[in-house]
């Protein structure tokens, strides 16, 4: 069986984001949301200066194009830092990481509204899955005083 080099990949992100919401919870169970947010810039400071060390980059960009990356790594930065933040207040990471990693629904949103683009009948298919996987994940039991 032959799989495509972006299903590789795709897979290598689905293991990292895993293994990253574990490793969040168990740093904002010991350390400060912004302590631990400090050290996530820190190591992703280090991965961006590696590649800028190691890939050669095309530094001849538009301005827009610069703006839209800018923006879109402040995006990154406040969802990991809400996220930590919101396993640090209590939350349980089989429940918060789940819920926050349901992003695409909001992304498949703004591409409808934005992109003009398509929905299929599976696709409509799974964003009711993810509703209610959604809806599931968030129900617990009041822990008993």
């Amino acid at each position: 069986m032959h799989f495509p080099l972006w299903l590789v990949f795709a897979l290598i992100t689905l293991s990292f984001f895993g293994l990253s919401g574990v490793t969040q919870k168990l740093a904002t169970n010991e350390v400060s949301t912004g302590l631990s947010y400090f050290w996530f810039v820190v190591a992703m400071l280090l991965i961006g200066l590696g590649i800028v060390i190691l890939v050669p980059l095309d530094w001849h960009v538009r301005a827009k194009v610069v703006t839209l990356a800018v923006a879109g790594g402040w995006l990154n930065g406040l969802r990991a830092m809400t996220s930590f933040k919101a396993l640090e207040v209590g939350g349980k990471a089989s429940i918060v990481v789940p819920l926050c990693y349901l992003y695409p629904l909001v992304t498949i949103t703004l591409a409808l509204a934005f992109l003009h683009e398509r929905l299929t009948r599976t696709g409509v298919a799974g964003i009711i899955l993810a509703l209610v996987a959604a809806v599931l994940l968030a129900q617990e039991r009041p822990q008993a005083t």
